[in-house]
């Protein structure tokens, strides 16, 4: 099997269109929860959890059934086929929700029917890139990841402006693009129909990586849990911050967001580049030690200086020093996490990759719950203070670094390809 850049890049609509939902989402549910709602810091951080403890039990068991799935069209298409039509209807109708038990209807059915293709998708990743090449082949996947972003973000916060509703249809258009491109082009290996295990159970094998005795999957599923409860703490209380420490409108911290998004973009290829050159592991401890002392930088600084323009760029409009200090934190978040997954998918063989992709979720989800939650009160217990999240965000991140620096294994594997396992 061949690296086939031009696949790659079509498979990166996966993350194209997960990422427009989602930065959408995390934009401005938050801004409903406050405004329409009139939630305390508290229960939006507990809302913002209601989707991923659904997904928490979805998304793994979906990774583990699509290793033994065995269709005309694939293991992984059937699931990218059902869910992302149905996320796409309900998406279009969480901004229209009018009282609250309709509102958590529609956040529900999206996050279960997005949890059913997002495992299958990033696994198939790894079913159609060579080991060597998986950091580069991730890079991709962020870079498409990022323009999604940065659409949903720069887009999102022009039509906020304009109509509530707006940046939810977009979202809405994209992620169905996303998966009219997905099922045109990607046509999944021939291996795999007749070659696969009966039985690649999920908990089975997450019980073997917790008795390993050398724990690197487990180290490295831990330092995942940890950087993820950091990042999406951020995520989902950054316009709150921006509107209540910084001073801004909530469209202006959605753009500001979408500066964080550009270096996705920028810097997901190079990221992929260089842990493919230096190492997977040395390439996220670099990203996390950057990531730790910028989070520190934007907790300490005051918000005289964090809000002092830099530079005026087209379409992005006037950079922050926030703005800047999150574009370095962007650059760092690329180190870790395009290097992260093929660093999981390679510590298994690649018949078992949506059960390892699955774990992968399970403890990312998990972070997902804790993180808004956590800092949900932290901000409440400091008085509504928006910036405690950044230095427990950095507190965080010190704990992935502890346990990825007990990791052994997960570099590429030179050589090896899907063929080697048929």
């Amino acid at each position: 099997m061949k690296f086939n850049y031009g696949k790659i890049f079509i498979l990166g609509f996966g993350s194209f269109g997960f990422s427009a939902i989602w930065v959408i989402y995390n934009s401005f549910v938050p801004l409903f929860l406050q405004e329409r709602f009139l939630m305390a810091p508290a229960m939006i951080g507990f809302f913002m959890t209601l989707d991923n403890i659904a997904a928490l039990f979805i998304q793994p068991p979906m990774g583990a059934w699509s290793d033994r799935v065995r269709t005309r069209i694939g293991r992984r298409m059937p699931f990218i086929i059902l869910g992302i039509p149905v996320a796409a209807t309900a998406f279009l109708f969480v901004p229209m929700a009018p009282i609250l038990p309709l509102f958590v209807a529609c956040t529900v059915t999206l996050i279960l029917s997005m949890a059913v293709w997002r495992t299958p998708v990033v696994a198939l990743l790894a079913d159609i890139t060579p080991s060597p090449n998986r950091s580069q082949a991730n890079g991709i996947s962020n870079f498409m990841g990022g323009i999604g972003g940065i659409i949903a973000a720069l887009g999102g916060g022009a039509l906020f402006a304009m109509n509530q509703d707006y940046p939810f249809w977009l979202g809405s258009c994209l992620v169905v693009l996303a998966g009219i491109m997905l099922f045109a082009f990607i046509r999944e290996p021939r291996e795999y129909e007749s070659n696969f295990e009966e039985k690649p159970l999920l908990w089975a094998n997450l019980r073997l990586i917790v008795r390993d005795r050398e724990r690197s999957a487990l180290r490295i599923f831990l330092a995942h849990f940890f950087w993820f409860i950091a990042l999406n703490a951020i995520e989902a209380f950054f316009t709150l911050y921006a509107k209540n420490h910084l001073g801004y409108p909530g469209e202006h911290g959605s753009r500001i967001l979408g500066q964080f998004l550009l270096t996705l973009v920028l810097f997901a290829l190079p990221a992929g580049a260089i842990g493919g050159k230096f190492g997977r592991k040395r390439s996220i401890m670099l990203g996390l030690s950057v990531l730790m002392v910028t989070l520190l930088a934007i907790y300490f600084l005051d918000r005289e200086v964090l809000t002092i323009v830099l530079t005026t760029l087209p379409v992005l409009g006037s950079v922050p020093v926030v703005g800047g200090l999150l574009m370095i934190c962007g650059i760092a978040w690329m180190m870790v996490n395009v290097n992260s997954l093929p660093m999981v998918v390679d510590m298994t063989d690649d018949l078992r990759a949506g059960t390892y992709t699955g774990i992968y979720y399970l403890f990312i989800t998990a972070a997902a719950i804790a993180g808004p939650n956590i800092n949900g009160w932290i901000i409440q217990l400091t008085g509504g203070d928006y910036s405690s999240i950044y230095i427990a965000s950095s507190v965080f991140i010190c704990m992935a670094f502890i346990m990825m620096l007990g990791v052994r294994r997960g570099e590429a594997r030179p050589g090896h390809s899907v063929m080697d396992h048929v």
